[in-house]
C-alpha cells in the first residue's frame, strides 16, 4: 500500500458533530422551537440536500415568522465557524505519514467551504493532496474524479485504499476504478455495497494500509 484517499465530509471531518453544535447557537440565535434541530438534521440528509431546499420546509413546517433566506443566511454564516475532526484522524493520519504513504482527500463540494473545513479541523498540513469537485469540474461519483486523484498523488489503484461513509460515492465509484475500499459508518447505511472493510472508526485504517 502506498496511498490512502480520504473522503472529507463524514470521514475525516465529523459533520454530525459540527452541525450539532451550530444547531445549538442557530436555536437560540432564532428562538427556535425544540424540535427543530432533529427535523433540520432529518431534511438535511447528512448535508446531501441543498440548504436551500431544507430551510424554506422548516418554515412551512413549523410556521416560522422568519424568511427562509434568514435561516440560510445563518448556515452560511456559522456552520463552519469550527468544524469538528472526526475522533482519531491526526493521529491517523500522522501515522499513515510516519510510514511514508501517501494522503490526498476527495471530495464533492464548493473550495471555500471544504478548504475551511479542513483548516479549521487542524487537518490540511496532513494531507498530501486535495481535489474538490468545484475546482475539478468533477465530482463522485464519476470514475475520473478517483482517476485524477491517483495520478496527482502518483500512485495506482492497485496499491490505494480509499476511505468514506458514501456507499455510492466512497464505495462504488472507488471500486469502479480498481480502488480498495473502507466503509466508516457514519451516514447512510450500506445497502448491498460491499467494501473490502468495514470500520469501527478510524483507527482501524492502520491495520488495512
Amino acid at each position: 500500500m502506498k496511498a490512502v484517499l480520504f473522503d472529507l465530509d463524514g470521514t475525516l471531518h465529523d459533520r454530525n458533530a459540527t452541525a450539532q453544535h451550530w444547531l445549538e447557537g442557530h436555536v437560540q440565535r432564532f428562538d427556535l422551537p425544540p424540535t427543530y434541530a432533529a427535523r433540520f438534521l432529518e431534511l438535511d440528509d447528512f448535508g446531501y440536500r441543498p440548504k436551500s431546499e431544507v430551510m424554506p420546509l422548516l418554515v412551512r413546517e413549523f410556521g416560522l415568522a422568519y424568511p427562509a433566506q434568514a435561516l440560510l443566511d445563518d448556515f452560511s454564516a456559522h456552520f463552519m465557524a469550527a468544524p469538528v475532526p472526526m475522533p482519531h484522524a491526526h493521529a491517523v493520519l500522522a501515522q499513515l505519514r510516519e510510514r511514508g504513504l501517501r494522503i490526498g482527500v476527495v471530495t464533492n463540494g464548493w473550495p471555500e467551504v471544504q478548504t475551511a473545513c479542513l483548516e479549521g479541523c487542524g487537518l490540511m498540513a496532513l494531507v498530501d493532496d486535495v481535489v474538490i469537485s468545484k475546482v475539478v469540474g468533477l465530482s463522485k461519483p464519476d470514475p475520473a474524479i478517483y482517476r485524477l486523484a491517483l495520478q496527482r498523488l502518483g500512485v495506482t489503484a492497485a496499491n490505494t485504499l480509499f476511505v468514506g461513509d458514501s456507499p455510492r460515492n466512497d464505495i462504488i465509484g472507488p471500486q469502479a476504478v480498481g480502488l480498495r475500499t473502507a466503509f466508516l459508518p457514519t451516514g447512510h447505511a450500506l445497502s448491498g455495497e460491499k467494501p473490502d472493510a468495514v470500520l469501527g472508526d478510524l483507527r482501524d485504517v492502520l491495520t488495512l494500509a
